[in-house]
């Protein structure tokens, strides 16, 4: 029985990637490919939870595959989808959020030095207000939900 629920579950745990620094939790960070020649790209996070009972922000971001990592936020005006860059992205005491492909907020990669392929990992150093800085691995990935990001 045990083999059969580790044979069930390991899959799982293969595909699923995270890291915690205090009360913060980032949950699989993954970004989309990009074509070659392409100059910005952009991160996820399935989840950030914060399981403090104080908010946090997040306020910084880098990697070694951009110039810049700056957090963009969508909203519809009128029948046109903007996007926006914003200084930083609460993280409320006790919330879960979610940075997806299909979603309103990411992050941007600006300045890629290189295309993001499929199977490919890299670094991507998250910097929080309150809990400080933690080193992600971001998997780029091809969502499975067949969406891209709306750009």
């Amino acid at each position: 029985m045990l083999a059969a629920w580790g044979a069930a579950f390991w899959p799982a745990l293969a595909a699923a990637h995270g890291s915690r620094l205090g009360d913060i939790v980032v949950d699989h960070p993954y970004a989309t490919p990009t074509p070659a020649g392409a100059r910005t790209g952009a991160a996820y996070l399935r989840g950030l939870l914060n399981r403090g009972r104080q908010p946090d922000r997040l306020i910084g971001a880098s990697t070694p595959l951009a110039d810049t990592v700056e957090f963009h936020r969508s909203s519809r005006d009128g029948d046109v989808m903007r996007m926006r860059a914003v200084d930083a992205i609460d993280v409320p005491a006790g919330a879960e959020l979610r940075l997806r492909h299909d979603g309103d907020t990411h992050l941007m990669l600006v300045g890629l030095k290189e295309a993001l392929r499929d199977g490919q990992r890299f670094a991507l150093r998250l910097r929080f207000e309150r809990a400080g800085e933690i080193e992600v691995t971001v998997w780029v990935q091809t969502p499975r939900a067949g969406g891209t990001h709306r750009h």
